[in-house]
């Protein structure tokens, strides 16, 4: 087997102890991704939960899940709403002429 091979079956060992609560806190890091506050991004856009899912073509329903705490982001959308809240005229020129 190579050494990489070697490398990535220990990772694999590893995670499964992290998973587990097994391994020692001290001896790895979670990175966990920077919160995304939908309303705050829609709010300093001056827009409306409505004004806001048609603009970004997000269903209305999930804004309002998102700003209430009752969805979570899945990465996908953690990353189009890093997206919209650093280029968002950038997007909607975008999403105009598709």
């Amino acid at each position: 087997m190579t050494d990489f091979g070697q490398r990535l079956i220990q990772a694999a060992h590893e995670a499964v102890a992290i998973a587990r609560g097994e391994a020692e806190p001290d001896s790895y890091v979670v990175h966990r991704p920077l919160a995304i506050d939908v309303r705050l991004i829609r709010e300093s856009l001056g827009l409306t939960q409505d004004a806001f899912a048609a603009r970004y073509r997000v269903p209305v329903e999930i804004v309002r899940d998102l700003e209430q705490g009752r969805a979570q982001l899945d990465p996908a959308m953690q990353a189009y709403l890093t997206v919209i809240s650093r280029e968002p005229e950038v997007v909607r020129r975008a999403l105009e002429t598709a």
